[in-house]
């Protein structure tokens, strides 16, 4: 740990340091030790403890891999902030659509829709803020996974309806669509909401009845969809300026 400011808490340093290390890849226990200095049974004892809390996980090769507990905490960090800014991006999305309008979030192995703008009458798809659907069908199941790391992917992927193929493809285009995928008449259209730092956070959607949304949903609506995502992706961007340039800071005019 040699060059890194500690805190005088030498196991949370410690621990901090494992981190840090997994976070450039996924690590075995022997590059834990050659990348922070501990001894292999402290690296061994503190990465399991973190493994116990969700911090770290193991990829199919048994390599340390940053656990899921940890993009819980980077969510709920800028959950807020994305929920808030989600009402009018939504409301706009479904006007200009014409279709339901959904914002996901990742929630381990499911997803939960966090915001929601409802087309207002005739056949549409209906989830209520609060539902928690599958992470192995839909476009934003799609979305939500095609930037996951790819060693962690075959353990989600078992059971799914789409393929790495169809990750694949979702992440050349910057969106996804499925139809029919979740539940039989639905199509959907979905894109990635990211954080400053480029991680996907949350997935935007417009879904409705096969009949209006055809049989190449993205065709329609992916245009608008992703417009939508990129709006929340910005307000991320300038809520984390904001924090960055603290309460006393005045923002500089644009010219």
């Amino acid at each position: 740990m040699a060059g890194k400011t500690t805190s005088g808490v030498g196991v949370l340093d410690k621990a901090v340091a494992l981190l840090d290390s997994v976070q450039n890849g996924p690590s075995s226990l022997a590059d834990l030790v050659s990348g922070t200095g501990l001894s292999r049974p402290t690296a061994h004892r503190i990465a399991v403890a973190l493994e116990h809390h969700g911090l770290l996980a193991r990829d199919d090769a048994g390599r340390f891999v940053l656990g899921p507990r940890v993009s819980d905490l980077a969510m709920a960090a800028s959950g807020d902030l994305l929920v808030a800014a989600a009402g009018p991006v939504l409301t706009r999305l479904q006007d200009q659509t014409g279709e339901s309008a959904q914002l996901f979030r990742r929630q381990g192995a499911e997803r939960l829709c966090v915001a929601a703008a409802e087309r207002p009458s005739g056949l549409r798809d209906t989830i209520p803020v609060g539902s928690v659907l599958s992470m192995q069908a839909g476009s934003a199941a799609q979305v939500l996974l095609a930037w996951e790391d790819p060693d962690r992917l075959p353990r989600v992927l078992a059971g799914a309806r789409f393929t790495p193929a169809t990750l694949a493809s979702v992440r050349r285009r910057g969106w996804a669509q499925s139809v029919g995928e979740r539940e039989a008449g639905v199509a959907s259209v979905s894109a990635p909401v990211r954080a400053p730092q480029g991680k996907v956070v949350a997935a935007v959607s417009v879904s409705g009845p096969i009949e209006r949304l055809g049989r190449q949903p993205g065709r329609l609506h992916a245009p608008a969809v992703v417009a939508a995502a990129r709006a929340l992706s910005a307000a991320l961007e300038a809520g984390q300026r904001r924090d960055d340039d603290g309460p006393g800071h005045q923002p500089r005019a644009v010219t």
